[in-house]
C-alpha cells in the first residue's frame, strides 16, 4: 500500500479505504473539481453590455434583474465577470497552497450562487451567507495575510463583498424570494438575479421585491455579424487554401444560420465538427463537414 499523507489524508494509519466502496457516501464536492480546457473567453457586445449593468448594481447597491433565453451566455458573463472559475480553484478543499488570492475575484468582490432545483428554506439561509461571507474574508486574506473578523471587523457579515449574483433564479420559489429580498435588506450590496424570459414578469407579482429592484438588463442573442467574428477567431482559415478560403467563409455562414447566435449550440456543434474531421482525417472546415456534424445534433433541422 502507498505511505499515507496523514497531513493531507482522512485515512487511518493502515487503513486503505475500502469503507468507501462498502458504505453509503455522497459526493465529495465541497471544492470544485478541475476545469477541462476550455477555450477563451470571447467578450462580445452581449457581455460589455452585462459588465456595465452589473457595475451598476454593484455600485448603487440595488437588485438588478437579467434574464435571456437559454444558451446565450448568461451565466457565462456572470462568472466570467465575478472571476469564478479562478475562485473555485483557488479556494479548492485540495489545494494544498493557496498562493494569492486570484486579482478578478479582489476586483469584482462577487460572490456566485445557484440554487439546487429543489432548494429548501435552510439551504438558501445558509446558503446565501456562506458564500457572501467567504469572499469578504478573501479580501481580508489577500490584504492582510490573516483572516481574523475580530481584528478586522469590516469583514463581518459579509462587509466586504459589493455583488451576488444569483443564478437560475426561476428555481426560487415565493419564500425563497422572500428570503433574497430580506437578505439583500440586511446588507449593503447588489444583488443580480439571472433568470429565463419570463422572470420579469414573475417578479413584478411580488411587490416587496420588485420595488427595490433598480436596474434591468435583457441577454440578447448574439447578432450575425458577431458571431461570425467569432468564429473567424475560434476556427481559423487554413492558409494558402486553394479556394481562396471560400468553403471556410461558406462553413462559418452556416454555422452561423443552424446556431442563431446561441452560444451553447455553437460550443456543441463546433464538438461534433472536430469529431468528424478526426473520424475523416480532415483539416480544412467546409460546408460538408458542418452539414455532417449537424446531422449528429437535435439542431438545425
Amino acid at each position: 500500500m502507498p505511505p499515507n499523507d496523514s497531513g493531507h489524508s482522512i485515512l487511518n494509519k493502515g487503513e486503505d479505504g475500502r469503507r468507501f466502496l462498502t458504505q453509503d457516501f455522497g459526493e465529495v464536492n465541497s471544492s470544485a473539481p478541475p476545469r477541462p480546457d476550455l477555450p477563451p473567453f470571447q467578450t462580445t457586445r452581449e457581455h460589455r453590455r452585462f459588465t456595465e449593468f452589473a457595475d451598476s448594481v454593484r455600485a448603487h447597491r440595488y437588485i438588478g434583474l437579467c434574464w435571456g433565453p437559454p444558451g446565450v451566455g448568461k451565466t457565462l458573463s456572470a462568472r466570467h465577470y465575478g472571476g469564478i472559475d479562478e475562485w473555485e480553484q483557488w479556494h479548492s478543499l485540495f489545494t494544498e497552497d493557496l498562493g494569492p488570492v486570484p486579482p478578478r475575484v479582489l476586483e469584482a468582490r462577487t460572490a456566485f450562487f445557484t440554487p439546487t432545483v429543489a432548494a429548501t428554506t435552510k439551504q438558501i439561509d445558509q446558503g446565501l451567507p456562506r458564500v457572501c461571507q467567504k469572499i469578504s474574508f478573501a479580501v481580508d486574506f489577500a490584504e492582510h495575510g490573516v483572516v481574523d473578523p475580530y481584528v478586522h471587523t469590516e469583514s463581518r457579515s459579509s462587509g466586504r463583498t459589493e455583488l451576488l449574483i444569483i443564478d437560475e433564479a426561476d428555481r426560487l420559489k415565493t419564500t425563497g424570494l422572500e428570503q433574497v429580498r430580506d437578505f439583500y435588506d440586511h446588507h449593503h450590496m447588489g444583488v443580480i438575479l439571472i433568470g429565463m424570459p419570463g422572470i420579469e414578469k414573475r417578479l413584478a407579482r411580488y411587490p416587496q421585491l420588485y420595488s427595490r429592484i433598480g436596474f434591468a438588463h435583457e441577454y440578447r442573442q448574439l447578432t450575425a455579424d458577431e458571431l461570425t467574428a467569432v468564429l473567424t477567431t475560434r476556427v481559423p482559415a487554413a492558409e494558402g487554401a486553394a479556394d481562396g478560403g471560400v468553403a471556410h467563409a461558406t462553413a462559418v455562414a452556416t454555422i452561423v444560420r443552424i446556431t442563431g447566435g446561441n452560444f451553447r449550440l455553437v460550443d456543441r456543434l463546433l464538438t461534433q465538427i472536430k469529431r468528424v474531421q478526426t473520424v475523416n482525417g480532415l483539416d480544412a472546415l467546409t460546408p460538408e463537414v458542418v452539414e455532417a456534424a449537424r446531422d449528429a445534433l437535435l439542431i438545425g433541422h
